[in-house]
Order: structure tokens, then C-alpha cells, then sequence
């Protein structure tokens, strides 16, 4: 605790805190029995590698960070991975006699004495260094690649079963004992890690004529990781199954499930979704890091007059505020930043979700079940004897989700959903086709958010780069739509003379993609006055230079751009964004 408390002077002797705010930290940490360093990640005060080293000099301990090297083999097999795993040290140099050990607890006296032991049976002096959990994670990676955690196991299996089986003798199999079997277990296991590790949204896992295939989706866009022999998938559908609590001798429907397991300290949620294909089926796992709160709204891509439309409209007391865009496009993630900012003490938060993604202390979540009857409608229909304040409906998907919503908003309440549109614009006449009346459109909504998702350009490998003139003459008519003034608020040191674009040129971090993480780009639709009156005299299927006439509006792509200047995201995922 001491060292707690030592974190928080240093942070208040260098004007990074507040003495109030420290004091607050600190009763925050013992109300909820957490760390300070995990407050501090949370709010951001200070970056994770930041605050390592600034412990590394409270502990009188050299810092490193490990992201940054390239660990030799011989030095990292050194500490057997089991050993590595349990104490959360690692060896990331050998020279000569001298090998240097990172730690991510100096505190935790076990793991120095097991190095120590190893150490001295082979003849070693050790210096140790302190490493962040994040700084661990990435080096011990190096252990194995997925392919060769996976070729002992499917040795196993083979030797188990024989090399060749026929088709018949497989379905022959006693699932149950599959199931159990340790090698696939292990399988399925290393699916799973590498997956949270390499920060996937989604796992497939589907046949093949002749194989089993295992892609990830990273930063939306899927890839290839690994190819199975074909006669281990039944075993790890049937694997996966078990974990879900689902049937595994049906394979006529599709079946749903979750699952939820602790990776590397953090507990994740896994949305469980297998499908029947011809002679087999296919998984697909949705990853919910439930250890991760809603962002912020800047930190999603929020900026200038989007984000200061939201944060105004947000404090308004009642009314319907819709975010639109295709699947995969972080509506829900907007949404529980937007609740996130509106979760006070005083405010009763209920939501309807299918499935709850985010969990978020303070507001009450449930998630809808068609089979029973549970939907959206019956759901909301039963929220408003709740005494909500505020309501989120995870999508409006028919008509009477869609008028029950407008009543709501009508009766006091603030109501926030999503909808499947391809711009703001386009959620009004999308509505009128759910037979909404104009007229109540224009009393209740106030904010219509659209939104797509860019992958943002790798940072250990940006660098600047010249594009064709066309697409520069074209970003420069959009740079003048939108105004060099605004374009001037938003990005620092603008010169609109010299343009600066950037891109990855790909490294190991990032796959060599040269992208890494992503970003909203969107557009806000502010519900005024002036676009009321449009709405309620019959103007339904709006034009972009309509909307202009009421307010300064920005599209998604001319958002896209400005996120391309800022050095963000390239512009030819801007233009990926915009055809998809």
C-alpha cells in the first residue's frame, strides 16, 4: 500500500493530479477493492508503460519494455513457459554468463527465488528489470507460435485414433469421449488464446473438403490462421459445445450459447454460434472482453462539432437519439459510451440487448429472448412500468419496437437505439416506412449518429507517403466543402498548401498490415428547428445540401478525411469504408 500511496505524491508533485482528485482515487480503490494503477489505467491519467516506470523507480529497478524487442530464443527458453506463465517473469536477453529478467511483481519474492534457483543451477547471474502486464503479454508469445502449440496435441490425437479413418468410423465416434479427450481439448484451448491475444473480434472455425480452417477477424477484416486436419473438426465442434452448454449430438439446427473464461487475468465472454453445413457444422465466436468499460466518446472518433452535437443533445431530458450503420460498425459500443456519460446517481438506466455485450456497474441490463416471447416490444413494453429515465433498445427492428420507442420518448424519457441504415439521412424516410407519422418524428427525435469503422494506421510503422493526384484533387474539393477554418480547429498546424498523408508500411506488431486498431468515422445529424419544419411539411428523403441549409454539417467521408490528414487512418480505407 505503501507503494500506492507513493504513486499518488509523485503523481500530485507533478501536476498530473490534483490532491483532490488523488484523495478520490484512493477511496475509489478501497470501495471497490481495486489497485490504483487500475484506476489510473482506467481514467487515463497515465499510460500503463508510463506508470511502470515510474514504479520501476520505486522499486529501484531498471525499466524496459519489451514490446519494443526483438527476444532471442535461446535467451527466452532459458525459463521454462510454464515457469514463465505462473510467476509472470521472463528472460529476454543472454550475454555470456549474464541474462536479464523482466518482472511484472518485484513484490512477489516466489518468482525471484525461482529464477534465482535456475539461475544458479546453470551457472547464471541475473538482473532483473520491471516490465509492465502488457510488456509480459507480448514477449511471451514467443514461446509458440500457434502451429507449434497445436502439433504436439494433434500428434496425440493421431496416435489415439490412426492416421486414416474413414467417414463412417468418425461418425461412428462416442462424442462424449471426444469431448474429454486432452488433445483437443488443448486444440480448442490454443484456438481461444491466440484469438483474445492477437486481438480478434471473431473466431471461425469451419470445414473443408479436406481440412478444417480457423480464421480470426482483426480490425474487421478476416484472416487465415491456421489449417487443421479434417478429421479433428467434429471433435472441436463438439469441444466448443460442451463448453456453451449445447447439445452436441444435435447437428440438424443451428444452436446459440456463450461462454465465459478468464485469459491472461482478464475475463472474457464468448457469444457461441454453430450453424448446420452439408455434412458438417461451423462455429463462429463473437469475443466480449467484459473487463474493458465503454470508451469514451473522443476515444472512438468522436471530434469538433459531432462530438459537441452528442454531448449537447445528450443533456436533454427526453427524446428518441438513433445510431445507424451496417453490422460491425460500433453502434453498440457508441451506444454504452453515450450511456456511459449519461449513468448518474440519480438516473434509472434500463436497457433491452440481444446480447448484452457491455457490462456496465449501475445500469440495468437485459437481454431479449425471442423463443419465449421475450422481444424488443414486449421487453419495452414492460420497461416503461419501470420507471425509467432512460431506455436503450439495442435495435429497431419492426414496427411495434419502432412505435413503442416514439411513445416513450414522447411520455419523458430518453431513448437511445440503433437502426440499419446507411446514413443519418436515410434513418428518417426509414422510420416513415415502420409507419411512424412525420409529425411525431419531428416532436421526438432529437440525433441521428451514422457510423463506419476504419483501421487505423500502425504506429511503429507509420511513415508519410504521396498519393495519386486525382484522389488528392478530390480530398481537396472536400476540404474546401467543409471549410479550411473548421479543417483548421480540428487539425493542428493545418497548411492546406502542403498536405501530409501517412501509412504502415507493416512490421511485426501489426501482421505487417500496417494497420493496427480502429476508429469511428461518422456523421450527427442534429434534429433543430429548421429540419423539423422540413419533416413535418413532408420532406422525407432529404439531400445532403438540404441538411447544409439547416446546420454545418459534416458526411461520413468528409470525416474520413480529416481523420486521413490527422495521420489517423489511410485514405484508401476511407474509400474501403465507403463502398462497403
Amino acid at each position: 500500500m505503501a507503494k500506492q500511496e507513493e504513486i499518488l505524491r509523485h503523481l500530485v508533485e507533478n501536476q498530473m493530479l490534483t490532491l483532490e482528485q488523488a484523495s478520490e482515487f484512493k477511496k475509489k480503490a478501497n470501495a471497490d477493492k481495486k489497485s490504483i494503477e487500475e484506476i489510473l489505467a482506467n481514467k487515463k491519467i497515465i499510460s500503463l508503460e508510463d506508470l511502470t516506470k515510474l514504479k520501476a523507480g520505486l522499486y529501484n529497478l531498471p525499466y524496459e519494455n519489451l514490446r519494443e524487442k526483438d527476444i532471442d530464443e535461446n535467451a527466452i527458453n532459458i525459463i521454462p513457459g510454464e515457469v514463465a506463465e505462473n510467476y509472470k517473469i521472463i528472460c529476454f536477453l543472454k550475454e555470456g554468463r549474464k541474462i536479464k529478467v523482466g518482472v511484472t511483481d518485484p513484490d512477489n519474492f516466489k518468482a525471484i527465488e525461482a529464477v534465482d534457483f535456475l539461475a544458479k543451477g546453470n551457472g547464471l547471474e541475473v538482473e532483473y528489470f520491471f516490465i509492465s502486464k502488457d510488456s509480459f503479454q507480448e514477449a511471451v508469445k514467443k514461446y509458440k507460435s500457434i502451429s507449434e502449440e497445436l502439433s504436439s496435441a494433434l500428434e496425440s490425437k493421431a496416435s489415439k485414433e490412426g492416421e486414416l479413418m474413414t467417414v463412417d468410423a468418425k461418425d461412428k465416434i462416442d462424442l462424449e469421449e471426444i469431448t474429454k479427450s486432452a488433445p483437443v481439448a488443448k486444440i480448442v484451448s490454443v484456438i481461444i488464446r491466440h484469438a483474445v491475444e492477437g486481438d480478434a473480434s471473431d473466431i471461425h472455425i469451419e470445414p473443408l473438403y479436406s481440412e478444417s480452417r480457423v480464421r480470426y477477424r482483426i480490425d474487421g477484416i478476416l484472416h487465415t490462421s491456421l489449417v487443421l486436419p479434417r478429421n479433428v473438426h467434429n471433435a472441436i465442434v463438439a469441444r466448443v459445445k460442451v463448453m456453451a452448454n449445447l447439445k452436441i449430438d444435435e447437428t440438424r439446427i443451428p444452436q446459440d450459447g456463450r461462454i465465459r473464461l478468464i485469459i491472461n487475468e482478464r475475463e472474457i465472454d464468448f457469444r457461441v454460434s454453430i450453424m448446420p453445413l452439408i455434412g458438417s457444422e461451423k462455429v463462429v465466436m463473437r469475443i466480449l472482453d467484459t473487463t474493458k468499460g465503454a470508451p469514451a466518446l473522443p476515444d472512438l472518433g468522436f471530434q469538433g462539432r459531432q462530438l459537441k452535437t452528442v454531448e449537447n443533445n445528450l443533456k436533454k431530458t427526453e427524446g428518441l437519439l438513433l445510431v445507424t450503420g451496417p453490422t460491425g460498425s460500433g453502434k453498440s459500443t457508441t451506444l454504452f459510451s453515450m450511456l456511459d456519460i449519461l449513468n448518474k446517481e440519480g438516473v434509472n438506466i434500463s436497457t433491452l440487448e440481444d446480447p448484452v455485450e457491455y457490462q456496465i456497474k449501475g445500469i440495468n441490463q437485459s437481454q431479449v429472448k425471442p423463443e419465449i416471447g421475450y422481444t424488443f416490444s414486449s421487453g419495452l413494453r414492460s420497461f416503461l412500468r419501470q420507471d425509467p429515465d432512460v431506455i436503450m433498445v439495442g435495435e429497431i427492428r419492426d414496427e411495434e419496437t419502432a412505435e413503442l420507442a416514439i411513445h416513450a420518448a414522447l411520455t419523458g424519457h430518453v431513448v437511445l437505439s440503433t437502426l440499419h441504415t446507411n446514413s443519418a439521412v436515410g434513418a428518417i424516410p426509414r422510420m416513415i416506412d415502420m409507419r411512424i407519422e412525420p409529425f411525431l418524428l419531428g416532436s421526438t427525435m432529437h440525433t441521428i449518429v451514422a457510423q463506419r469503422l476504419a483501421r487505423k494506421i500502425c504506429p511503429h510503422c507509420k511513415e508519410e507517403f504521396e498519393i495519386p493526384n486525382d484522389i488528392l484533387e478530390e480530398i481537396k474539393a472536400e476540404i474546401s466543402n467543409v471549410g479550411e477554418e473548421y479543417v483548421s480547429q480540428v487539425i493542428k498546424n493545418f497548411n492546406p498548401k502542403k498536405l501530409i498523408f501517412h501509412h504502415g508500411k507493416g512490421c511485426p506488431r501489426c501482421g505487417n498490415s500496417g494497420y493496427s486498431g480502429r476508429v469511428s468515422v461518422v456523421e450527427v445529424l442534429d434534429i433543430n428547428k429548421k429540419l423539423k419544419r422540413l419533416i413535418l411539411g413532408g420532406n422525407h428523403d432529404l439531400t445532403i445540401e438540404q441538411v447544409k441549409n439547416t446546420q454545418e454539417f459534416i458526411t461520413i467521408k468528409q470525416d474520413g478525411i480529416l481523420k486521413v490528414l490527422q495521420g489517423i487512418t489511410t485514405i484508401e480505407e476511407i474509400l474501403r469504408v465507403m463502398k462497403d
